[in-house]
C-alpha cells in the first residue's frame, strides 16, 4: 500500500472520533468508552507521559491487566510515536527489571509494588499530570509493538515488530482477520500476550467495538458473547477446553448465533476439542492461525478444511515455510523435521530481537524451534518444539501428543509432560496432572492404553493443585523440569 494511503494509529483514532464519536470503542465489565472518549482520554495520558520524557521511538513498558486503561494507555503511547511494550502484570521484580533494561523504557505503566530504577505509574497517575485532551501533533511509531518472550533459553527477549504504527487511511470493509468495523470483538485472553494485543490493535484501527474480559471464566465468556452479540471471538485451546467441560445444559443456555468468526491460536489444539468446536459453532466460522510473534510466515485453516485434513494448522498464507532435517537439507512431504520460515521475497524484516539471536539457515530461513511435516496437499502438521522433545530409548517422543491424549479424560483440567533422566533409557516420560475431579493414576494409564504406543506412555505421574498453563494456554515445560530435577536429580 502506498505511503499516502497509510496514516498513524493516532490519526486513525482521531478519524474514528470524528466520524463515529458515539460508537463504543472498548468495554470491560460495566465500563465503556466511545471512540470520542478514547481519543480524548489517550491525548491526556500521552501528555502525562511527555512529562516523564517519553518521546517518539521510545519503548514504553505496559504491565496492566485487561482493563479499559490498558487500551487507553496503548493508544496514548502510539500518539507520541512510541511503542507499547506489553508485559504480564504478575512479573516478579527481577524479571521486570531485566525487561525494562532491555527496553530502556523511560517509565512503566503498571500497578507493581516493586521498586526499580524507573517510575512505575498508573493510568490515574498519568491523567493527573494534564487536563489537556486536545489533539497532539501527529507522530508515527517506528515500531508498532514490542512483546516479550522467554524463548527456549528462559531468558527474556523483546520481539520488535518490523512494521511501523501505520494503518490504512480508508477503513477496509474486511480486515486481515475477517473483522469488519461494525463488528464486536471479544478478547478474554490477557492483552500482554502478542496475539490478543495484535487483535486489539487491529480491531480499534478498524473502528470495531473491542470487549475485553478482566480474567477468563468459561461460563462468563459465553454470557459475554450473548450479551454483547459478539461477532468475532479470540480463544486459546485451554479456554476452549474449559468451556467444553461445562455441563452441556450450561453451554446450551447461551445464544452464540452472533459469532461469525472464532479464532484460536497460541498453542496446539487437541483434535477431539477442535472437532467438538467445529460441530458446535460451525465449520466455516472456526479459524486457526499458526505463526510466531516474529511473523515471518503464517498458516491459516478453516474448520471445513480441517475436517478434511484433521490435525493440520493449515496451508501457508503469508511468506514461506519448509521442513529441514538435522543435516540442514529440505525434507519432502510426509517427513518430520524442523519447521523453517522466511518472509515474502522483497519484503522488509518482520521483526528484530533484543536480547536474543535467531536460529537461521542460508537463504533467509529462520526457525522458532517447532517440529512438523507437510502432507502432499501442502497442509502443515505440528509435532512439538525441538527443545521439548524427549528421547526415550532412541525414540522421539513429543509431549504435546501425550498431553492432548490425557486432556481427553474428563477428570483432567490441564497437563504438562516432561522428560526426566533415566540411566537405562536416557529419559522417561513424566506427566504432571491438574485434575478437575478425583482421578487415579491407574485410571489414566487405562485411558492412554488405547491411545498411545507403550514408549509414549508416562512412566510416572504427579498430581498438583496449581494451574500448569497460563492464561494464553502456554506451558513452560523447561521450568517444570528444572524444578523437579532440583528436588530429585535422579528420579527412579
Amino acid at each position: 500500500m502506498a505511503d499516502d494511503e497509510m496514516i498513524s494509529f493516532g490519526a486513525k483514532l482521531r478519524q474514528h472520533a470524528r466520524f463515529q464519536p458515539n460508537a463504543p470503542a472498548v468495554s470491560c465489565g460495566s465500563e465503556t468508552l466511545t471512540y470520542a472518549e478514547l481519543d480524548r482520554r489517550s491525548n491526556r495520558i500521552a501528555r502525562g507521559l511527555q512529562t516523564y520524557g517519553v518521546k517518539q521511538g521510545d519503548l514504553v513498558t505496559l504491565g496492566l491487566p485487561n482493563i479499559v486503561g490498558f487500551v487507553e494507555a496503548a493508544h496514548a503511547i502510539w500518539k507520541l510515536g512510541a511503542t507499547p511494550q506489553p508485559i504480564s502484570f504478575r512479573l516478579p521484580k527481577a524479571e521486570l527489571q531485566a525487561i525494562v533494561e532491555l527496553a530502556n523504557s523511560p517509565v512503566v505503566i503498571a500497578a507493581f509494588d516493586h521498586a526499580i530504577d524507573r517510575p512505575i505509574l498508573s493510568v490515574a497517575d498519568l491523567t493527573a499530570k494534564s487536563d489537556d485532551d486536545s489533539d497532539l501533533p501527529d507522530a508515527v511509531p517506528p515500531i508498532s509493538k514490542a512483546p516479550t518472550s522467554g524463548g527456549s533459553t528462559g531468558r527474556p527477549k523483546l520481539i520488535l515488530a518490523g512494521q511501523p504504527g501505520l494503518t490504512p487511511r480508508e477503513t477496509p470493509e474486511m480486515g486481515g482477520f475477517r473483522l469488519r468495523p461494525v463488528e464486536t470483538a471479544l478478547i478474554p485472553a490477557p492483552m500482554y500476550h502478542n496475539a490478543p494485543f495484535g487483535m486489539m490493535m487491529q480491531a480499534t484501527a478498524l473502528g470495531a467495538h473491542v470487549v475485553v474480559m478482566p480474567r477468563f471464566d468459561p461460563e462468563a465468556t459465553l454470557a459475554e458473547i450473548q450479551a454483547r452479540r459478539a461477532t468475532w471471538v479470540y480463544l486459546v485451546p485451554t479456554m476452549m477446553s474449559r468451556i467444553w467441560r461445562l455441563p452441556e445444559e450450561v453451554r446450551a443456555k447461551y445464544d452464540l448465533s452472533s459469532v461469525e468468526t472464532l479464532w484460536h491460536m497460541a498453542a496446539p489444539c487437541p483434535p477431539w476439542l477442535k472437532e467438538a468446536f467445529i460441530h458446535w459453532i460451525a465449520p466455516g466460522e472456526v479459524m486457526e492461525l499458526y505463526a510466531g510473534t516474529e511473523a515471518q510466515a503464517v498458516t491459516i485453516i478453516t474448520g471445513s478444511e480441517w475436517l478434511e485434513h484433521r490435525g493440520s494448522v493449515g496451508r501457508v498464507a503469508i511468506g514461506e515455510m519448509a521442513i529441514f532435517g538435522e543435516d540442514g537439507r529440505p525434507l519432502p512431504a510426509g517427513e518430520t523435521g524442523e519447521i523453517y520460515m522466511r518472509r515474502p521475497p522483497g519484503s522488509p524484516a518482520t521483526y528484530r530481537y533484543v536480547g536474543a539471536t535467531p536460529k537461521t539457515l542460508p537463504d533467509g530461513w529462520e526457525s522458532l524451534g517447532d517440529i512438523g511435516w507437510f502432507d502432499a496437499d501442502g497442509y502443515l502438521y505440528l509435532a512439538d518444539r525441538r527443545a521439548d522433545m524427549i528421547l526415550v530409548g532412541g525414540s522421539n517422543v513429543y509431549p504435546a501428543e501425550i498431553e492432548a491424549a490425557l486432556e481427553e479424560h474428563p477428570a483432567v483440567q490441564s497437563v504438562a509432560v516432561i522428560g526426566l533422566p533415566d540411566e537405562d533409557l536416557g529419559a522417561t516420560v513424566h506427566a504432571i496432572i491438574q485434575a478437575r475431579s478425583p482421578v487415579t493414576e491407574d485410571e489414566l494409564r487405562a485411558h492412554l492404553k488405547e491411545r498411545l504406543v507403550t514408549y509414549k506412555q508416562p512412566r510416572t505421574y504427579e498430581f498438583v493443585d496449581e494451574a500448569l498453563r497460563d492464561d494464553a494456554g502456554k506451558v513452560r515445560r523447561s521450568a517444570l523440569r528444572e524444578a523437579r530435577l532440583k528436588k530429585s536429580p535422579e528420579p527412579a
